[in-house]
C-alpha cells in the first residue's frame, strides 16, 4: 500500500511473527489454551459463566497442574477468563472487550512504532468505506452523540490543556463512527489506527503545539460528513471523508516536519 514504509525482515523472528507456521508446534500452555477456548464454545458458556474447578481441567485436557495455570494466565491476559477469590470464587468466562484487544495490539507497536505515515495509509483506505456504509444508517441518538463530541471543539481554546483535549476529541468524533460501523472488522481496524494516534509520541506532541492548528478546517469537513450521512448519501459521505483524511495526513506531516518529527 502506497505511504508504508518498508519493514525489515521479520523470517525467524518469532517476537514479531503475524502467524503460526504450518508444522511448528505451539507451545503447551498455548495448546492448552486453544482447548479451552474450544470447551467454552462447545459447552456455549457465556460471559459470567463458571469454568470447572482446576482439578477438572488438569482430568479433562490430561495436563500438568503448572500447565494449565499457565494457560489460564493466557486466557486471562487476553480477557477472556477472569478469577473471583473467596466464597463462589473460582474462574468464569469474560467478555473480551475492544479496547482490551486494541491494548494489547498497541504494546505490539511499543519499540517499532508505525509512522504517521503508516497510520493514515490505512486510515485513508478504509474510513471512506465507514461512511459509505453509515450514510442512510445513522440513528438520530448516535448523531447527537457526535454532535455532542463537536461541542468539546467547535471554538477555540482558552488554554494549551484544553487545545489539547480538542484534538483528542477530534479524534475521537472519527472513533464514534468507527464504532458503530455495521463491519464490525472494519470499525475495529479503524478504531485502532485512533488508538496508535493517541499514543504515538510525535502525535502527541502536534496535538500539544500551541501554533495554528486545522480545527475549524476539519470541523467543516465534519459537519458536512454528517450532513452527508443524515441525508443518506453514500457518495458524497465517502468522498468527503476521503478528503478529510487526506487533508490530515497533509497537516499532520507538515506539523511533524515543523516541530522535527
Amino acid at each position: 500500500m502506497p505511504g508504508i514504509r518498508e519493514k525489515r525482515s521479520t523470517i525467524g523472528e518469532d517476537g514479531k511473527r503475524l502467524f503460526t507456521p504450518a508444522g511448528k508446534t505451539k507451545r503447551r500452555p498455548e495448546a492448552i489454551a486453544d482447548r479451552m477456548k474450544d470447551y467454552i464454545r462447545s459447552e456455549g458458556l457465556a460471559p459470567g459463566d463458571r469454568l470447572p474447578q482446576e482439578r477438572e481441567l488438569i482430568d479433562r485436557f490430561k495436563a500438568a497442574k503448572g500447565t494449565v495455570r499457565e494457560a489460564m494466565k493466557t486466557l486471562e491476559t487476553q480477557g477472556m477468563v477472569f478469577t473471583r477469590s473467596g466464597p463462589g470464587g473460582g474462574a468464569f468466562v469474560a467478555a473480551p472487550s475492544a479496547q482490551h484487544a486494541m491494548e494489547l495490539l498497541s504494546t505490539h507497536f511499543f519499540f517499532d512504532q508505525p509512522s504517521l505515515s503508516d497510520i493514515y495509509a490505512i486510515r485513508k483506505a478504509l474510513e471512506p468505506e465507514i461512511a459509505a456504509l453509515l450514510a442512510g444508517r445513522v440513528t438520530a441518538e448516535q448523531l447527537a452523540l457526535l454532535e455532542n463530541t463537536i461541542r468539546i471543539y467547535d471554538h477555540p481554546p482558552g488554554d494549551p490543556d484544553e487545545q489539547y483535549r480538542q484534538r483528542v476529541a477530534e479524534l475521537d468524533f472519527h472513533s464514534q463512527l468507527a464504532q458503530i460501523c455495521p463491519n464490525p472488522l472494519l470499525g475495529f481496524l479503524c478504531g485502532l489506527m485512533h488508538n496508535l494516534l493517541r499514543e504515538l509520541p510525535l502525535a502527541r506532541r502536534i496535538y500539544s503545539d500551541p501554533a495554528s492548528s486545522s480545527r475549524e478546517e476539519g470541523l467543516s469537513f465534519q459537519y458536512r460528513l454528517m450532513a452527508a450521512l443524515k441525508d443518506g448519501r453514500t457518495d458524497d459521505a465517502r468522498r468527503i471523508a476521503a478528503e478529510h483524511m487526506a487533508f490530515a495526513e497533509d497537516y499532520m506531516l507538515a506539523r511533524a516536519k515543523t516541530i522535527g518529527g
